[in-house]
């Protein structure tokens, strides 16, 4: 979990390079409850098509891998999905590859029959993917650019006690690490 929180906030901070990002989705204010379907739907069909790509996979697999991850996500995110204060929980929601594989997209790749060694060969050695309420952001690499996949407002009429997003409290300061560090966002 201490790992979880420290690669959360030491990848909010960080600013780099990324190759070919995928588009951000917006979805204006008073469209979004905050319910964490577009969230998880987001960050599972990000990670169906990075192993869409090695053209190894065949369809009906990938179809079966994106449905068991999001099941997997929902049930973990159940106790950990906090609209109102969107960046609580973030680190226990961080999918994270890092010399590890994620327990979640572990699971969802054995119930296609794929191996850690094979996942492994398949997906970047460093991916960490972020899905918190009205945002869903990754990082390929240590040092690389975080991006967002997916933004959206919170409805109208809903009192947030904290409306700024996660990487708005790095911007303005607060807990964050004393170095000032740029953000990227990717729009369409």
């Amino acid at each position: 979990m201490t790992d979880r929180l420290e690669s959360h906030d030491k990848a909010r901070a960080l600013q780099s390079r990324s190759s070919n990002p995928e588009p951000i989705a917006r979805i204006g204010p008073g469209r979004r409850t905050g319910t964490m379907k577009t969230e998880i739907s987001t960050a599972a069909v990000f990670i169906t098509k990075l192993l869409k790509t090695s053209g190894v996979i065949q369809e009906p697999q990938l179809q079966q891998f994106c449905q068991s991850l999001q099941e997997s996500m929902k049930d973990h995110y159940k106790q950990h999905w906090f609209p109102q204060v969107p960046c609580k929980g973030s680190g226990y929601r961080c999918l994270r590859i890092n010399h590890k594989m994620d327990p979640l997209i572990g699971r969802a790749a054995r119930y296609i029959g794929l191996s850690h060694q094979r996942l492994f060969q398949l997906l970047p050695s460093e991916l960490t993917l972020w899905v918190d309420p009205f945002e869903v952001s990754y990082r390929i690499g240590e040092d690389g650019s975080i991006c967002v996949l997916y933004e959206s407002s919170p409805a109208v009429g809903k009192s947030l006690e904290n409306h700024s997003s996660c990487k708005d409290e790095l911007r303005l300061g607060r807990n964050s690490p004393s170095k000032n560090y740029n953000m990227m966002t990717v729009s369409g």
